[in-house]
């Protein structure tokens, strides 16, 4: 009997359940991990202080399991621990992509008055306008200029009221500081009081962008605010760890996936004439080229046919040669590239070191030689089978947003990062949408 095997009766393991399920929503409470302002938008933080308050409240019951001579024994609490952990991990991460499809499609949102000069004013919105997922809706701005012309006076005491009176007239409840120049300390200082009387919340936009929430930490010293940036080292005792990830995520995969590339390679097969794989060479990690394996999803001489066609359609010029609506792709072709099943066997590159699992994805010679300076930093890492700019929006984003999305992974990478990427991967796999092809 499955009470039995614990060493204790039914009704001691209720009241134990109950008990840490109490102290474990308090604990969740306690340490903010369900506030919307201190952890919206910010998925890597609130896992680690859901894991952190977990091993808190657990770690504290077993302690006290050990010091009452309590019969439960610590074979529940390691049944408890992973069962519980996971469900709510998962129900967490369900909640937030509702939440992010609720705001993407307009609801749930912030109402934001940006604040600041035109041209700073104009940088934070088209950076808020990229992910309205987020939840920002944009109701209106605020400048200098706009406070003199209102009739407010040039003193900065008016001006601030004016802001105070703009964001109330279009019914927001967040004011955005769109540069930390724009406004002194003592200025920003006052507008918060202003807020704080208004009952509206403010946010200061520094000039800081493509970092990593986990990599920001702020220190307060003698009253002013410094921002540490941590930097990602992506080497030494982290790189063994990511190599390790790598080489058990490829073999469970491959194991789980031997049968459906089985049946993957014999209907390339049997529906086109050609090999059933793929060989390119891809340029890797500091600009080492190797050979990127995948299924075969085009007829026999594509290769050749691909600088008529980007000539043909005027993106020969750009660092991304991905057509829509490819004529050389196969019918078996266009089913893999949808969902990725094409991608399997790269699996194998990744277990010999030439890919990871997580990067940006490896390009050809001829369209690295296209970089400019900043692109060139996409090579410092391993490229992946998957990464940020793939769960983003696929083949629809543009090569600007890609390069700035692979350059954010860069810059802050982490192996939690690398975790929530593959899980999103395989919902953008399951439901691709327009966004492959």
């Amino acid at each position: 009997m499955l009470v039995g095997s614990f060493g204790a009766s039914l009704t001691e393991h209720l009241i134990m359940s109950s008990a840490i399920c109490i102290a474990w929503m308090a604990g969740l409470v306690f340490f903010e991990t369900r506030s919307q302002g201190t952890i919206a938008g910010r998925t890597v933080l609130e896992l680690r202080q859901i894991i952190i308050t977990t091993l808190v409240v657990f770690g504290a019951f077993a302690i006290w399991c050990t010091i009452s001579g309590s019969r439960i024994g610590r074979g529940y609490l390691m049944v408890a621990l992973p069962v519980g952990t996971t469900l709510l991990v998962a129900t967490r991460l369900s909640w937030r992509a509702w939440l992010r499809r609720q705001r993407a499609a307009g609801s749930h949102q912030y109402r934001v008055l940006l604040a600041g000069n035109p041209a700073t004013v104009a940088k934070v919105a088209d950076e808020l306008r990229r992910s309205p997922e987020a939840g920002y809706r944009i109701v209106g701005s605020w400048t200098p200029d706009d406070a003199v012309q209102t009739g407010t006076g040039p003193t900065m005491t008016t001006a601030l009221d004016s802001v105070v009176e703009a964001a109330e007239r279009r019914s927001a409840d967040t004011v955005i500081v769109t540069g930390s120049d724009d406004l002194t300390h003592e200025q920003i200082q006052r507008l918060s009081w202003l807020l704080d009387d208004a009952r509206l919340d403010l946010a200061v936009a520094p000039s800081l962008t493509d970092v990593a929430g986990d990599r920001l930490h702020m220190t307060p010293v003698a009253g002013l605010p410094l921002i540490h940036i941590e930097t990602p080292r992506l080497h030494g005792r982290q790189a063994m760890l990511k190599r390790a990830f790598d080489i058990v995520g490829s073999l469970m995969l491959l194991t789980l996936l031997s049968v459906p590339m089985l049946v993957i390679a014999l209907l390339v097969k049997l529906t086109s004439r050609g090999p059933v794989l793929y060989h390119q060479e891809r340029i890797g990690f500091n600009g080492t080229p190797f050979k990127m394996t995948k299924f075969r999803t085009m007829r026999q001489g594509a290769d050749a046919e691909l600088a008529a066609l980007l000539a043909a359609r005027g993106d020969e010029t750009t660092p991304l040669f991905k057509l829509r609506d490819d004529p050389r792709i196969t019918r078996v072709g266009r089913v893999l590239r949808k969902y990725s099943l094409d991608e399997f066997p790269q699996l194998f590159n990744v277990l010999r070191g030439e890919m990871s699992l997580v990067g940006p994805r490896p390009q050809v010679a001829a369209e690295v030689a296209l970089y400019e300076d900043q692109a060139l930093r996409r090579l410092i890492v391993q490229p992946g089978m998957t990464g940020l700019w793939q769960v983003s929006g696929r083949s629809t984003l543009s090569w600007e947003d890609a390069l700035r999305l692979d350059l954010f992974y860069v810059r802050n990478w982490s192996l939690l990062a690398d975790l929530v990427i593959l899980l999103r991967t395989f919902r953008a796999v399951a439901l691709p949408g327009e966004s492959a092809h």
